[in-house]
């Protein structure tokens, strides 16, 4: 593409970033060759032309810096008033011309994993049709075997073969579920329920009122019963009932300030649901310090956390190591640090009272609002 709109013939210097990606040497290679012939420099060799592979999203990238150690001299030599002075500065000199320690996120093998997902998700369902299908198929023979059998014994013997045949072929895990279905129907019938002001008896659960035994697969594969795969109405049977659903949400100024709040809000309930937010200077990774406009950011709409001792008396006075205890940080940037904080306080608490730290690793409880964990 360079090429064609004539970019190279006037480029002092070729970038090709994103250098960890797969074909990338192979395009370092082919632009430095087209550089020799395009400026006739017959005489050198492609590696010698002026173009970087580089991957700006790696820390201290080598080829980054050779690229720009390249432009520093670049600009140095201009003549005139142009030239730029430069300094030596405290980079080491680089002698490469691309990346040479790259680590990719996503190894070359699984780019394509996001679409492995969807073409999981795609055969579920397609295999989902075909179970509902063979089952419909099932309910439908064995409800017509007791019809013919009174008038015609030969053709009832080859529909209950063709029931038998086709119940065989029944995914025995389908074939499970659809035979225990009375039965749960009786035991969720069984459970106390909830009376409405109008006098209803409304159920903790709701079934449906399916008779379709492909209805009831579908239902089984895309939605099915509270703490049962897929998990889409949750991963417990029932919700406790022991408390109401509430977080104590704070953070303003210092731990001190803070935790005093933390106390207010959880004061006579039965669970400890504690919520924290956390200032723009911690959320940016940063110590808070007296330069105007960090100083005025401390604390403000949000606490401010930047030690382990800062973090122990945030929590003061709370056991994080109940089960009624969890607590949520909203924490972004740095969640690696302020999680380890956190364990830290956890597994502190834990030694003073004699307990096994890693216990504490197993029983804190709380959620990180951090997309890159």
């Amino acid at each position: 593409q360079l090429e064609k709109i004539d970019m190279l013939d006037f480029a002092d210097v070729v970038a090709i970033n994103k250098f960890e990606r797969r074909g990338a040497e192979d395009a370092l290679r082919d632009v430095g060759r087209q550089l020799v012939r395009n400026r006739e420099a017959f005489g050198k060799r492609p590696e010698d032309m002026p173009v970087f592979g580089t991957s700006a999203a790696t820390f201290n990238d080598d080829g980054v810096t050779a690229l720009y150690q390249h432009l520093k001299g670049l600009l140095a030599s201009h003549q005139g008033s142009h030239g730029l002075h430069v300094e030596d500065g405290v980079l080491p000199r680089v002698d490469v011309r691309h990346s040479s320690k790259l680590r990719q996120v996503v190894p070359p093998g699984r780019v394509r994993y996001l679409s492995e997902i969807t073409e999981t998700v795609r055969d579920y369902h397609a295999r989902t049709d075909e179970l509902v299908e063979q089952a419909r198929t099932v309910q439908a023979l064995e409800t017509v075997t007791p019809l013919v059998e009174p008038v015609e014994t030969s053709a009832a013997d080859v529909v209950k073969e063709l029931a038998a045949n086709a119940r065989e072929r029944l995914d025995p895990e389908v074939r499970k579920e659809l035979e225990a279905w009375p039965s749960v129907v009786q035991q969720y019938a069984e459970q106390p329920g909830r009376e409405s002001l109008s006098g209803n008896r409304i159920p903790r659960v709701a079934l449906p009122a399916y008779v379709d035994h492909g209805e009831l697969v579908k239902y089984f594969r895309r939605e099915n019963l509270p703490g049962r795969f897929p998990f889409t109405a949750g991963v417990f049977p029932f919700k406790r009932e022991n408390e109401d659903p509430a977080r104590m949400f704070a953070g303003e100024g210092d731990p001190a300030r803070t935790n005093r709040r933390f106390k207010v809000l959880s004061e006579g309930q039965p669970a400890t649901r504690l919520s924290t937010a956390f200032d723009s200077v911690t959320l940016y990774g940063r110590d808070p310090d007296r330069r105007p406009d960090i100083y005025g950011k401390v604390g403000t709409s949000g606490v401010s956390v930047a030690t382990l001792d800062d973090m122990k008396q945030l929590y003061d006075g709370f056991d994080l190591l109940d089960p009624t205890t969890s607590v949520s940080m909203t924490i972004n940037g740095p969640a690696p640090t302020v999680l380890a904080f956190f364990l830290n306080t956890a597994m502190d608490q834990a030694r003073e009272r004699g307990l096994d730290p890693e216990e504490a690793l197993r029983t804190v409880r709380g959620t990180v609002q951090a997309d890159i964990l």
